[in-house]
């Protein structure tokens, strides 16, 4: 693999550590800002708490949006400049949550993140896997996904760090805050990146700035004439020429599968576990502080087993990967419901919630974001990534404003123990396992061309 797009994909993916950064930062905060602003009390008669919509799930809502729309800017602007504003949100959203003075302008500011969290899961995954071949494809865009786990992992050893030096009237601001410097930092670097030749081949660009895209990823100029006549033979093959609809019907399985597989990725309770990790902790015994530096233990396994994920996604393949994430998600959500069922010690309720998290950092995590990218040909590709991760962060924002109510339930078998929620995501999973087993194809060592061919529900009628 040439260095140069090495870095170039690292650099494109740095929008998913921000990401990863972003969404859990959020943990350290909860606790804090319930007993400052006083969030946590009942929206009328529904079972909806104001903390659950307005502080923990709000970023999520704007994930939601920047990914349904995102392909909008992704195919319009271009891949290179939606990366970029997307450092400015990021920007922003820290800058702003963390000098807001009340809950509603604090949750203006995580909406605005949350948007280019969402925006970041459509323009990032597309830009590296067009940039990348068939043979590389697979690690370099679960680079993403490294990234969002190496924020995590970052942002929960910054939460632990800035909780032991500010007074905790002040730390959560910092733990906030401190995202902007990164942020900054990112904007700058996405300026040196070249544009994606497909994407510039899509917009009629002249054959000069195409190759000299082509020639910025390490490309050989004496070879970027010949690989820009091979992208565009596949590009505008007969089954290309005509513009369609994502929901033309034609798209109609790469739809289904890009649902599918986001659907049972929040399904599995991962964002509810890395969003209130400190508080599922403290339910099983450990006090604050303690909670707090476990939680980095959860950052630690889920940056190692993604390592083993993107070492493995070319060699094993994304569907074997599956199965092995969905067997660990069912005896580990199983286990960590029974731990809380029966009282078991925190210890090994830990053990078997870092079991969960290898589980997904192997299979789901290092998968999704290369399988949604690999699926959709060239022309929608940047509109079928906004319907696949729109999906991801519908459920995620659902989950995330739901759970609360469940944690903090004082009725029926939810009362001061939360393990009927793992059970629920364990069940999800073996649905899952089903799924892997009878409906998901292998994409490894496919070129984005001939997958787009593959999985089309009906030929072109000029065929």
């Amino acid at each position: 693999m040439d260095k140069r797009i090495f870095r170039i994909s690292i650099t494109a993916a740095l929008a998913g550590f921000l990401f990863g950064f972003d969404t859990v930062v959020i943990s350290g905060a909860n606790q804090p800002i319930k007993e400052l602003w006083g969030t946590n009390w009942f929206l009328g008669d529904s079972i909806f708490t104001f903390h659950g919509i307005f502080i923990m799930s709000m970023a999520l809502w704007g994930t939601v949006l920047g990914s349904l729309f995102g392909g909008i800017p992704t195919d319009r602007l271009g891949r290179k400049k939606t990366l970029f504003w997307i450092g400015i949100l990021y920007f922003l959203s820290a800058v702003g949550s963390a000098m807001a003075p009340e809950a509603y302008s604090f949750s203006f500011f995580r909406f605005i993140g949350g948007v280019g969290v969402g925006a970041s899961s459509v323009a990032a995954p597309v830009y590296i896997s067009e940039i990348s071949t068939a043979a590389n494809r697979g690690k370099l865009t679960a680079m993403y996904q490294f990234n969002i786990v190496f924020g995590i992992l970052i942002a929960f050893i910054s939460n632990y760090l800035i909780g032991v030096i500010f007074d905790e009237s002040i730390a959560w601001r910092w733990m906030l805050g401190i995202e902007g410097l990164p942020a900054l930092i990112y904007t700058i670097l996405v300026f040196k990146i070249p544009h994606s030749p497909r994407w510039l081949l899509l917009k009629n660009k002249a054959d000069t700035i195409v190759i000299e895209s082509i020639t910025s990823l390490g490309i050989a100029t004496e070879k970027a004439s010949l690989h820009l006549t091979e992208i565009k033979t596949a590009l505008f093959d007969t089954a290309e020429k005509h513009k369609e609809s994502l929901f033309s019907g034609k798209y109609n399985k790469s739809l289904v599968l890009a649902f599918l597989i986001a659907f049972f990725n929040q399904l599995s309770g991962i964002n509810f576990v890395l969003y209130y990790a400190p508080e599922i902790l403290e339910r099983a015994g450990l006090a604050s502080g303690e909670s707090l530096f476990s939680s980095i233990s959860i950052g630690i396994i889920n940056l190692i087993f993604t390592f083993v994920g993107i070492a493995l996604i070319d060699k094993l393949g994304r569907k074997q990967l599956m199965y092995i994430g969905s067997i660990g998600y069912i005896i580990s959500l199983a286990m960590v419901g029974w731990c809380f069922y029966s009282g078991a010690s925190s210890v090994l309720l830990l053990t078997f919630i870092l079991i969960f998290i290898a589980s997904h950092a192997v299979g789901q995590g290092a998968v999704i974001w290369v399988f949604i990218s690999e699926i959709f040909p060239n022309k929608v590709r940047s509109y079928g990534q906004s319907w696949g991760t729109g999906t991801h962060w519908v459920f995620a924002a659902l989950i995330t404003l739901i759970t609360p109510t469940f944690l903090d339930a004082e009725i029926g078998i939810f009362k001061d123990n939360p393990w009927p929620i793992f059970i629920f995501f364990a069940v999800m999973m073996v649905l899952q396992l089903l799924w892997v087993m009878f409906m998901m194809p292998e994409t490894k060592g496919i070129t984005l061309e001939e997958l787009g061919r593959l999985l089309s529900s009906k030929k072109d009628k000029s065929n």
